[in-house]
């Protein structure tokens, strides 16, 4: 499979659009690893603000790069990658936050996704990544996993809701 991170730019705008459309449809209102596509107001907005994150760096919010995943010039999933971790990101987010187009899933691709995400992190010089999943998300958990992830523990959020946390060393 030859696949390729490609940080976003204006080219995208259809397909992106599409990708975002398409997670709609089927009801996700959150788009794993889109740098919240989901709730942009319009494209060239979105492109900005994902510019601003890679160097934006205020306590609340940590330096951040997304990507669009490519094979065969069409997007197939989304990733990103926290440059470092703050307290929210310790136990919900992780270094990385990962998904898949939804007519593109079952086909390896988050397995894909993550592996060159982890890349992006050796050139971070992250040592060690944090990479967490909802404990209903066993196709995650299995990408982690085939990923070299190593399960720490859960985390149960105020809401009830569990986050698996696992590292992978690099």
């Amino acid at each position: 499979m030859n696949m390729k991170l490609i940080f976003p730019t204006i080219e995208h705008k259809q397909d992106a659009l599409a990708y975002r459309q398409e997670h709609l449809d089927i009801g996700e209102m959150h788009i794993h690893g889109s740098g919240y596509l989901n709730n942009a107001e319009s494209f060239e907005g979105w492109l900005g603000k994902i510019q601003e994150d890679v160097t934006r760096d205020d306590g609340r919010i940590v330096p951040a790069t997304t990507y669009f995943a490519i094979v065969d010039g069409k997007i197939v999933g989304m990733v990103n990658i926290r440059h470092k971790l703050n307290d929210f990101l310790i136990n919900h987010g992780g270094h990385v936050g990962y998904g898949v187009r939804p007519n593109q899933r079952r086909k390896g691709y988050a397995t894909k996704i993550l592996a060159l995400a982890l890349e992006k992190c050796r050139g971070l010089e992250i040592d060690k990544v944090l990479v967490t999943c909802d404990k209903g998300n066993i196709a995650s958990a299995k990408t982690i996993i085939n990923n070299g992830g190593v399960f720490e523990n859960e985390h149960t959020d105020k809401n009830g809701e569990v986050t698996r946390r696992y590292w992978i060393t690099l």
